[in-house]
């Protein structure tokens, strides 16, 4: 099963355009590991085939990596580290904020994290309108935290005057239509490896 997996990793990789170095891939299939140990007690995600998780959370995360900047991001809404760690181990060289508000789920990833080595991931527990750190972000991430409208709403003060957020949906045709606060500068269809499902990226400005 470990080699299926390194293997489909690899081919993704190369259908998606990107050189992602053996040991960056090789946390990522140390991730997925960790998420099948810890699922059974913390309940982190509906899905235990490891080919499937394989798709739907490495792959889906590095599909959005070629239409993202560099800088400091924060990941809202991260659950079990989707999709912060993954884009933390294909770019060491950017920052990244996993975020959530479920101390389970927080706990893994702060776990994750020290065991995959990676040395620019931060782990904040709470609810994100109620943090008001002293930074900001030049980009803020999620995937299925919310809709688009709230999601502008809530994390509005924490992006910097320059910065964008990015948004991973399936369809987000009705969300567009109700939002407001926010210009929307791409929606950005994604071809996700190995998946037959709609997916895009929203990528917004304030206004």
């Amino acid at each position: 099963m470990a080699q299926n997996l390194k293997a489909e990793l690899q081919a993704g990789i190369t259908e998606l355009g990107l050189q992602i170095p053996t040991d960056a891939q090789e946390k990522m299939l140390a991730y997925l590991a960790l998420l099948q140990k810890w699922n059974k007690v913390y309940n982190l995600t509906a899905i235990a085939d490891p080919t499937e998780g394989l798709r739907m959370h490495v792959l889906d995360s590095l599909a959005v990596l070629p239409h993202l900047w560099a800088g400091e991001w924060l990941d809202v809404g991260s659950g079990g580290g989707i999709p912060g760690l993954i884009l933390a181990s294909s770019r060491p060289e950017w920052a990244f904020t996993l975020m959530d508000s479920n101390s389970k789920k927080t706990s893994f990833i702060q776990q994750a994290a020290i065991e995959l080595g990676l040395k620019n991931v931060r782990v904040y527990c709470g609810r994100v309108e109620a943090w008001h750190p002293e930074h900001k972000f030049d980009g803020i991430i999620s995937r299925a935290f919310t809709e688009l409208q709230n999601f502008v709403a809530v994390t509005r003060h924490l992006l910097k005057p320059e910065g964008r957020w990015a948004a991973m949906k399936g369809q987000p045709e009705p969300e567009l239509a109700r939002l407001q606060g926010a210009e929307v500068e791409q929606v950005i269809p994604l071809h996700v490896p190995g998946l037959d499902a709609a997916r895009s990226l929203v990528v917004m400005r304030a206004n």
